[in-house]
């Protein structure tokens, strides 16, 4: 472990660290291609990191959580990643769905789903993108109107994941201030059996057991206490949820990453072609060096992202997880571009597990924010710089 690490990590973290990554090393990138392949989901590795705690460390002990927070839960996705075998929708049902319900939700929706998103027993879905709307998230048009004591929501979404497996999806809609007029986002949740939600499967390029979906909300009914916490907080709730979304995004690229990385300098090291392992040529070792300085300041950055959150610094947490994520992203998809080359024709076979990947890697660096929209955070937020739009 770098020194780097245990100066930052408690021995908690360390302990969890070590722990998470031997539970990640029984399962691998083999288990992962097999799941793939077969059409499956990674229920043993979900069911067994959900025995053991780890999916819901960030959720509250009275819940049946760990207690802990987007520290710890950045750390279990990052070491699962670093061993071949993450678990994408950790970043929306504990750490998305589980964070919001945890500190907006009403005392019965807290009862009815944080155990079970901490056992592994409940998975929640997320959805806020729009076909029409992409990245600008002020024009979400799903919208949520009042019917009585009931809500009726009418919109579509896209690129949701897991809805298949999900009991129930967070959607981001809009409802009408009665005083000014204008839409104002809220959260709900709707279960999966709801009449007239709708789902089709998109067609990826994509490989991985987590499926995508376009949903079609055509008035569906929901109860008043369908909606999480308080209507005119929904601004508020709604990046109470995208700044863990931002984190542990950044550990899912890290942990890819690092799983690049690995299998890159063990070929490296290895290889021999002339007189010496090609890891020896500094056209080859000096890529992987880079490789591996981006990716360790990609994880300070998580760190910081994560105790800035855990310590209930929404406004610093944001700006430091949209850093986070942007340099995560670009740091994965770096590792996997170097990784595949150092490797050569042997990089784009199914034996190495790394031609997948090339694929993979983009998720981090486009998902769930694009990194243009990364810097146009950080020069408007940070930097003071007007707007182009």
């Amino acid at each position: 472990m770098s020194t780097a690490r245990t100066v930052l990590e408690t021995e908690e973290h360390q302990a969890l660290r070590a722990a998470v990554a031997a539970l990640g090393k029984r399962y691998g990138r083999d288990y992962m291609t097999t799941v793939i392949r077969e059409g499956r989901h990674t229920d043993e590795l979900w069911a067994e990191a959900a025995k053991l705690g780890y999916l819901g460390v960030n959720l509250p002990e009275e819940y049946g959580g760990g207690g802990g927070g987007m520290a710890e839960l950045s750390i279990v996705l990052e070491e699962l990643g670093a061993a071949g075998s993450p678990l994408l929708m950790m970043i929306v049902s504990p750490a998305i769905c589980g964070t919001v319900i945890a500190r907006f939700g009403t005392e019965e929706q807290k009862r009815q789903w944080l155990p079970g998103l901490a056992d592994g027993s409940l998975t929640m879905a997320f959805g806020i993108t729009e076909p029409d709307a992409g990245s600008n998230s002020h024009r979400i048009t799903t919208t949520a109107r009042r019917d009585g004591d009931d809500w009726v929501l009418t919109g579509r979404k896209v690129f949701v994941s897991g809805v298949d497996i999900a009991d129930a999806t967070l959607i981001v809609g809009r409802t009408e201030d009665a005083r000014s007029g204008k839409l104002k986002p809220c959260l709900f949740i709707v279960p999966r059996d709801a009449p007239g939600f709708g789902r089709n499967q998109i067609d990826m390029e994509l490989h991985a057991p987590e499926k995508q979906f376009e949903l079609v909300l055509d008035d569906v009914r929901l109860p008043s206490d369908a909606l999480v916490g308080d209507e005119d907080a929904g601004l508020l709730q709604l990046f109470a949820g995208l700044n863990p979304e931002r984190i542990m995004t950044a550990a899912f690229g890290i942990g890819m990453g690092r799983f690049a990385l690995a299998k890159a300098v063990e070929y490296a090291r290895t290889r021999q072609v002339w007189k010496a392992p090609i890891g020896s040529h500094q056209a080859i070792a000096h890529p992987l060096a880079t490789a591996h300085i981006d990716l360790e300041l990609s994880r300070l950055m998580m760190q910081k992202a994560a105790w800035l959150y855990d310590e209930g610094d929404d406004i610093g947490a944001g700006e430091a997880a949209n850093m986070a994520k942007y340099a995560a992203g670009e740091a994965c998809v770096k590792a996997v571009d170097q990784a595949v080359h150092t490797l050569g024709g042997n990089g784009l076979t199914r034996e190495y597990g790394l031609a997948s990947l090339i694929t993979a890697s983009r998720v981090a660096r486009i998902a769930p924010v694009s990194r243009e929209m990364i810097l146009n955070y950080v020069s408007h937020q940070s930097l003071g710089l007007p707007k182009s739009y």
